[in-house]
């Protein structure tokens, strides 16, 4: 095998892991969310909740970043990508549109949870 032979090798394997990566589902609340809600009663479980949804925001707005990141590598050196390039850059728009969604929904929680705990003050 030639050195080109093998840098495109490592370099396809290299790509094909970051695309996987970039596959895996979010989980944007490991703790049980509806016990969480529904025991909350006090300012201080309303701001808890509101603390926890905003750094759920905050850690998809990370993979945003990451994915226009990767986008933009996709779009820049497209010839690198052959035929994929195409189908690499929609996985990223799309990746980064669900990822956009998640942020908006955590952020609107947040919002909520703050409100409701100025109210129960």
């Amino acid at each position: 095998m030639n050195t080109l032979s093998t840098l495109k090798t490592a370099l396809i394997l290299l790509l094909t892991l970051g695309f996987l990566a970039g596959c895996a589902q979010p989980n944007p609340h490991p703790m049980d969310m509806t016990a969480a809600v529904q025991s909350a009663k006090t300012p201080t479980d309303h701001l808890a909740l509101a603390n926890h949804y905003q750094q759920a925001a905050q850690d998809a707005q990370a993979q945003v970043e990451e994915h226009k990141k990767l986008l933009a590598e996709y779009q820049a050196k497209s010839y690198l990508y052959g035929k994929q390039a195409a189908t690499w850059q929609a996985h990223c728009q799309a990746l980064i549109y669900h990822y956009q969604q998640i942020v908006d929904a955590n952020r609107q929680m947040a919002d909520m949870h703050r409100k409701m705990a100025e109210a129960a003050h």
